[in-house]
């Protein structure tokens, strides 16, 4: 059984290739080491630009360093099509970093085989199951774990589920793929496996580890037991500004070095990766590439998702309600950029525990001018994308933090209150103003048709979502009070003075609420 997706050797004439490689400008960065003697070793699953400019790079980098068989294979079971680009180039692609206005080219070329498994499990199995794999890395989106944000326990109602569970040799899942994977592995050679999350869950080798043991057990005792003695979950936080590849982006390679390339990716210079030190057999040195390797990631992952990521989930719905279109437009914005360091200095950092080598206020600034970076044109809808999935570990977890020492929540509450106004302002009855992607989004453009602009409504329905909210928070009533005044300010004919009001005196204070039109 191959894959449809083999490299094409044969690249049109200044386009991106190996034959190309020798003669590309000195200032483009090449690989430093013989890619014709790379083996697989690692698959990864979800090939997009955040891997191509995160783990894909500091496997470049240590290969570079330490050079061993840990060529990578790049799987995609959802579009795009792998074939169409980095097929094409033989894995080949430009990383450029830009910082305002600097830009550094460099040919990442870790990716030895590119697989497309969209129509078939089979392509992804035959990789997967594969001896010659002992890293198995992911980049599915939170949504591709088919868990419930809330629990973190696997969606057995998920259709996708359903369907694998009925037809486990046909599955379409990241679990049940995964669960099948091991099933022919146990049966054929039984050479143990990591699979390695890199996705932005909290505890994401435990999410993963759950969902794929939790189908496992559908599939009989002694898979599960096999999983146990042969797998490894190790947690892991990734944290690389990554926004989705322009036009002019791949333009600017072309009028700026000569060549072209369709599988461009743009990055910020900082890049950041601590990963459990557990793994079942082999793992690739990624510590000799800049990667560090720690007991527990806990503190690590609080601090980024809570800190870097909440600004960009507030600073995308806030933005997005203020008329900006990018991250930057929108810290560029006084009253956005006072709320969302007040809100992270006042309300999030005192949830944090200790993280070794970092001081929090200084993190804070960092995030901040991380994200004012004008070169990467991160687009606030793009961030918005499946916030039902992102906001209980960005959000909700540090309001549960909060509530549960009697501390004020003010800032945090607009946030989470930001993200419901973003997906009831998608609804017919409010005008449709923009098109949004959202697991939840249909039944919450649902509850917006029914019930109108009625805030205390809109809340206790939206509430009542257990998928996203905790029973326990949602009935809490300071939480409740401070969000239906949060989406009543940002649902009036101008959200970004509300904002600034919100932020303007004490946090604990209760805000006066703007008068709405209908």
């Amino acid at each position: 059984m191959g894959d449809r997706s083999q490299p094409v050797s044969a690249s049109p004439p200044g386009s991106l290739g190996p034959a190309l490689l020798g003669r590309l400008p000195s200032e483009v960065r090449k690989p430093a080491y013989d890619r014709a003697a790379l083996k697989p070793g690692i698959a990864h699953i979800g090939v997009g630009a955040f891997h191509r400019c995160h783990q894909a790079e500091y496997t470049d980098d240590l290969l570079a360093n330490r050079f061993d068989r840990w060529g990578l294979v790049g799987i995609n079971i959802r579009p795009p099509l792998l074939a169409e680009t980095l097929g094409r180039q033989d894995g080949l692609y430009t990383r450029l970093i830009r910082q305002n206005d600097e830009v550094e080219a460099r040919i990442i070329g870790s990716i030895v085989r590119v697989v497309d498994s969209q129509d078939s499990a089979a392509p992804a199995l035959d990789v997967l199951a594969s001896p010659d794999i002992e890293m198995v890395t992911m980049t599915v989106t939170e949504k591709g774990y088919c868990h419930i944000p809330s629990s973190g326990a696997l969606d057995l109602d998920h259709p996708d589920i359903a369907h694998d569970l009925a037809n486990p040799e046909t599955s379409r899942s990241v679990p049940g793929i995964l669960a099948r994977a091991l099933e022919l592995r146990m049966a054929s050679h039984g050479r143990p496996v990591t699979l390695l999350s890199c996705d932005n869950i909290p505890a994401n080798g435990i999410i993963l580890g759950n969902v794929v043991r939790t189908f496992a057990e559908r599939r009989g005792r002694k898979l599960v037991e096999w999983i146990e003695g042969n797998v490894a979950f190790p947690s892991a936080m990734v944290d690389r500004i990554a926004p989705a590849t322009t036009e002019a982006d791949i333009d600017t390679v072309e009028q700026r070095y000569g060549y072209r390339d369709s599988a461009v990716v743009v990055g910020e210079h900082f890049r950041q990766w601590v990963i459990e030190n557990r793994f079942a057999g082999r793992a690739p040195r990624w510590d000799f590439a800049g990667a560090i390797f720690v007991d527990d990631v806990t503190p690590f992952e609080h601090l980024k998702m809570r800190v870097l990521n909440g600004a960009q989930t507030t600073l995308s719905y806030l933005g997005v309600l203020g008329g900006f279109q990018h991250t930057s437009d929108a810290i560029g914005d006084p009253l956005l950029a006072n709320f969302v360091r007040r809100m992270l200095t006042e309300e999030t950092l005192p949830t944090l525990m200790p993280v070794p080598g970092i001081a929090p206020a200084a993190y804070v600034e960092q995030s901040l001018s991380r994200l004012a970076n004008t070169a990467i044109r991160h687009r606030n809808h793009q961030i918005a994308t499946d916030g039902s999935q992102k906001i209980v570990q960005r959000l909700l977890n540090p309001i549960r933090d909060r509530l549960a020492k009697d501390e004020s929540i003010g800032l945090l509450s607009v946030s989470v209150a930001g993200w419901m106004a973003y997906l009831i302002k998608a609804s017919r009855r409010f005008g449709r103003a923009w098109q949004v992607s959202d697991p939840f989004a249909e039944k919450i453009a649902a509850i917006a048709d029914r019930i109108g602009s009625d805030s205390n409504a809109l809340v206790d329905s939206i509430l009542a979502i257990d998928a996203i909210f905790n029973p326990a928070l949602a009935a809490n009533a300071t939480f409740r009070a401070q969000v239906i005044t949060g989406l009543d300010g940002l649902l009036s004919d101008d959200p970004t003075s509300f904002v600034g009001r919100a932020s303007a005196g004490p946090t604990d204070a209760r805000l006066k609420q703007p008068a709405r039109s209908a």
